[in-house]
Order: C-alpha cells, then structure tokens, then sequence
C-alpha cells in the first residue's frame, strides 16, 4: 500500500494588488514614526526582497472557508471520488474566517466543518478538524493524513490550506505587502498505485523563536490598541530557515533513500524569493553540489505569500501545467517543505 495524492484543487482569488497600489499608503516604523523614504523607493526594495511584483485578495463576499471550499471540490473532482467516502478533512489555516472590515475571527464552527457542511457531505464518520500550525500547516496536515491511513483509521482524506490574510495585516507596516489569500486541496488516499510519500520530517523551535511571528499592535499608535495584527521578525525568520530548514529537508532525503541527484522539483513556501532562494542553495550545499536551474518553481511573483496555501496552490498549479517552464511527470520525485510560526519546520519527499 502506497499513500499519494490522487487530486488537487486551487481558488486563486480575483481582486489584483500591485505593488504600484502600495505607493499611496502611510507605511510607519514600529514607533509610529514617519519614514524617511518615498513609497516608491519602499515598494521598490520590497520587490528586489521578495519578488512580489503583485499580490491577490480575497473579494468582499468571501471568507477562507468559503475559498476553500471551492478549491475542496476541485480536488474531489480531480480525484473522482464521491465526497461521502472522506473518512477526514484537515483544515490547515491561522486566522480563522475573517469577514471583511471585521475585527474578530470566527473559528465556531471550525472550518473544517464548514467545509464539509458546505460539501454537503452526510457522513458522521467523515471528521472535521482545524490544524494551527503556522504556514507548515497543510504540509503538516498531509503527515497526519497519512499517519491515519497508515494506522488504518482512514483510507480518504481531504487536506486543505487557506487564508485571508490580507483582512489581519496592519496596512501601516511595510511587511503587509508580503501578505496573500488563497485556498489549496489535495485528497490523500491508500492505493496499490508505485510511488507517493517515502518520507517526512517535522520540528518545531520554541526556546528563543516561539514569538518571531506574533499578533501586535498597529504601528500607527491612534488605532485601537485592543485590535492586533499579524507581525514578525523578519531578520530572525531569514536566519532561522536558512539554517534549519536545509537540514529538514536533508534529514527527509537521507531517510526516504532517495538521491539528490533524483529529486525533479523542490515546492517550498513561497514565502520570500530570495530566501527561499539561500534555503534551496545551502540545501545543495549540504550535499556538495550547485543547485539545477528550474529546480525550484515560485508562484510569489503574481501570487505574494499565502501561508498554508502557498504549497498546494503550487502543487495543484504544477500538475496542470500552468506554470511556465515546469512540468512534472510519473515517477518524479519532489520534495515539499515549509517554515512558519511557532517556529516549525517540515519537509515530504514524494514520488509522483
């Protein structure tokens, strides 16, 4: 018995946010204090960072579980399975529904149920649950999917990623441009079929990172100091992937028995070029060789960093050609791996 990926689903959403549109807004240091330099030439020194030329919003009407669910029936369909048969759906998300203009997220019901009440699945043996786990969450929740298939608890599950996190960014701080919704799905299931995960490797650090992604006040001090908002350490955050995150994925390789002269793609968060970039050098680094061209598809120009969505929204873009210069095919081995709050760390070597 093998465990793979049987289909994918994504929502892109449809509201375009350049950067351009970044350059009529107050950005203030985490003292409230003005700065010095003109939007344009902020905006500018974001892009050569990150990469992010344009970022999507979700539009007004929808929330996360409402784009996840479109990106869930995408992936059932591409799995061609009845909905009735998900012995699980794993949720991975931060935030919760956020309607726009609110100040409070909404996590009761879970979204995970919400998903599945919108599927309009009947199952009670089909259970629901969120996963917090930062943007490894819906890495994490295909490890657990397919622990429990493993443990012969399930044979289908449904592992969805999905934010909104343009609605808890404080748009005062230069980092909210990093910040992007979207909703990725993938059904997981048991199968005689060769290939699917061979290995996983999962950490969390808390000792001196827990708190470089926090929730936090606006940088303009006349907000209310009650309403908070997704910050972060950017500088720590570089560091601390860079030096463990090569090592997961190392440790992951080492144990599926794969070599890295075999690995095809390697999906990491789209979090930061240039530091997903320094993560995927100091990987082969580790191995003493230079890294492929093309090894390593991004989505961040056009798409900006969703979080939990990031990779599937990836993946499922991949398998349906729709990224330029990428294709994969059977029997390609790919490595996902991602970082996030928390800090945790996790990587899946898998064989198409």
């Amino acid at each position: 018995m093998n465990i793979k990926i049987t289909g994918s689903g994504s929502y892109i959403p449809t509201e375009i946010v350049t950067n351009n549109d970044f350059t009529k807004h107050i950005f203030l240091n985490d003292d409230g204090s003005p700065f010095l330099l003109p939007n344009e030439v902020i905006t500018e020194k974001f892009y050569d960072i990150t990469g992010i030329e344009e970022r999507r919003y979700a539009s007004d009407d929808l929330t996360t579980s409402d784009i996840a669910t479109i990106a869930a029936r995408r992936a059932i369909e591409a799995a061609n399975i009845d909905a009735e048969t998900l012995d699980y759906i794993i949720f991975a998300h931060n935030f919760g529904d956020v309607k726009k203009g609110a100040i409070q997220a909404d996590l009761l019901p879970t979204l995970a149920t919400r998903v599945k009440y919108n599927l309009r699945i009947k199952n009670p043996s089909c259970v629901c649950y969120d996963m917090l786990f930062g943007c490894p969450g819906w890495v994490e929740g295909v490890i657990q999917a397919q622990a429990f298939i493993k443990a012969g608890m399930a044979k289908k599950c449904l592992v969805i990623g999905a934010e909104t996190l343009s609605r808890v960014v404080d748009m005062h701080d230069r980092d909210s441009m990093i910040y992007s919704d979207g909703a990725g799905a993938t059904v997981i299931e048991a199968t005689e079929e060769e290939g699917g995960i061979l290995a996983h490797e999962t950490a969390t650090f808390t000792y001196d990172e827990a708190y470089y992604l926090f929730f936090g006040n606006s940088f303009n001090k006349d907000h209310d100091p009650d309403v908070r908002y997704i910050k972060m350490h950017g500088r720590k955050i570089y560091e601390f992937a860079l030096s463990n995150v090569p090592k997961a994925m190392k440790s992951c390789l080492d144990k599926s028995g794969i070599g890295i002269d075999q690995v095809k793609k390697i999906l990491i968060h789209q979090a930061n070029e240039k530091m997903d970039e320094a993560i995927i050098n100091r990987f082969y680094k580790l191995f003493g060789q230079a890294t492929p061209e093309g090894i390593m598809p991004m989505s961040i120009h056009k798409l900006g960093n969703s979080s939990v969505a990031t990779v599937p929204t990836l993946y499922d873009l991949l398998v349906k050609g729709e990224l330029e210069n990428h294709s994969l095919n059977k029997g390609d081995v790919i490595i996902f791996a991602s970082v996030g709050a928390g800090m945790n760390v996790n990587a899946i070597v898998y064989k198409i």
